[in-house]
């Protein structure tokens, strides 16, 4: 890994991911095997003027071993300094930068049921502090390290320096990096991801209908719905870009209106579990059947997380030309594999896919069709063999993407 592309790929987290102003105070929650990137962006932010730089470290070790021996009652606590420490600095208007570098097969022998509690518990107490995310008051963004166990699981036939070399080669291919100005690449790339959201928001289409392999599916939009993509503007108006990479437009279905049967296209890692080849069955919305090749009582937990984790919250479009996706790698990891191919998302919608749903409560949103959930897990459908057409408010079916591309 050069030391350069390194630098570059922290001033694109701060200065495209999350925008960091001057003055602002940066949250980074990070594993402490990306301690060398923190620093690197921590320099950057300061550079930039960041207020300050807070560090959430994790292990994932300690988190197994938490997952594997603490008690029940351990398992259901969360911290409540923690969680206000979140939200005091939402509230203060803090900028809020995930760094992940996965295990995919991290609790692969952990007692699913163990992990479900755990987070169960973490997604109830962290309520408030994800809606602050989920309707964009505050600017957030997720980027992706290596880690030895996540490179060594793409490339089992390297020597562990080659399989981590490679791995960062592909962060930086699909994060725009190699080009000479990443900066300026990626605000030609909002530029085309922007074209997009016109076409699909000047249409206004009232349904999405699916065809693929194995896919047979119908999707209701809701009326007021709207397609994001890239990036979005905060409470305070900065633009920022929450994944890097990103390739996708999405939007959010109604709630009751998903009917027919999708299959995934690529593995879902689950909290170090693998969940692969499955198929989810909907009617009216519910899912009321599931298979799984590979994962199934992982699947099951998740699904039992809440009721609206039996819904869709999202609906997302991905080029099958992508760059992630022309890697021809699947990472095991949805920040990379979601923008290599169309796909879902079980559970709670982003709340600024429908007109003024940041400003409204959870019962008028549901009201109006839109999921609320404690879970957001996105599963990739996408392929080459993968048509969506949209259905027009006096029912003309037009195409959208034919053989996974775009045909708008």
């Amino acid at each position: 890994m050069e030391q350069e592309k390194l630098a570059k790929y922290a001033e694109l987290a701060l200065k495209v991911g999350i925008n960091l102003q001057e003055n602002q105070p940066l949250v980074i929650n990070a594993p402490i095997s990306a301690a060398p990137f923190v620093r690197e962006v921590a320099k950057v932010a300061y550079q930039i003027g960041a207020k300050y730089v807070h560090t959430e470290w994790n292990d994932e070790q300690l988190t197994k071993i938490t997952y594997e021996t603490a008690s029940i009652e351990t398992l259901k606590g969360v911290r409540e300094w923690r969680v206000k420490g979140l939200e005091e600095m939402a509230e203060e208007g803090a900028a809020f930068m995930s760094i992940v570098a996965s295990n995919p097969d991290l609790l692969k022998e952990v007692d699913p049921e163990r992990v479900s509690i755990a987070n169960k518990a973490l997604a109830q107490a962290l309520q408030t502090y994800r809606s602050y995310i989920q309707t964009a008051k505050v600017s957030w963004a997720v980027v992706s390290v290596p880690s030895q166990e996540w490179a060594a699981k793409l490339y089992p036939t390297l020597s562990p320096e080659e399989q981590v070399a490679s791995l960062w080669e592909n962060i930086f291919a699909v994060t725009r990096i190699n080009e000479a100005d990443p900066v300026a690449a990626w605000e030609v790339h909002i530029q085309t991801l922007q074209q997009k959201l016109e076409v699909l928001n000047g249409k206004n289409y009232k349904k999405l209908l699916y065809k693929a392999p194995g896919t047979e599916l119908i999707i209701d939009l809701p009326k007021d719905h709207i397609w994001l993509g890239g990036g979005m503007n905060n409470d305070q108006g900065t633009y920022f870009v929450p994944n890097l990479p990103t390739e996708e437009v999405f939007t959010l279905p109604v709630k009751t209106g998903v009917n027919g049967i999708v299959s995934s296209t690529k593995p879902l890692n689950l909290n170090g579990n693998l969940v692969d080849e499955f198929t989810l069955t909907f009617k009216d919305g519910k899912i009321v059947e599931f298979t799984a090749k590979e994962g199934y009582e992982v699947l099951k937990k998740l699904l039992e997380t809440d009721e609206g984790a039996l819904h869709l919250g999202e609906v997302a479009l991905v080029p099958h030309s992508s760059p992630v996706s022309k890697q021809e790698v699947i990472f095991y990891n949805t920040l990379f594999d979601e923008n290599a191919s169309c796909h879902l998302a079980l559970g709670s919608a982003y709340p600024i896919c429908i007109k003024d749903g940041a400003s409204l409560s959870k019962e008028q949103l549901e009201a109006k069709g839109v999921n609320t959930s404690m879970i957001h897990v996105d599963f990739m459908i996408g392929s080459a063999e993968l048509t969506i057409q949209g259905e027009t408010e006096d029912g003309k079916l037009e195409p959208i993407l034919t053989n996974g591309e775009w045909a708008i």
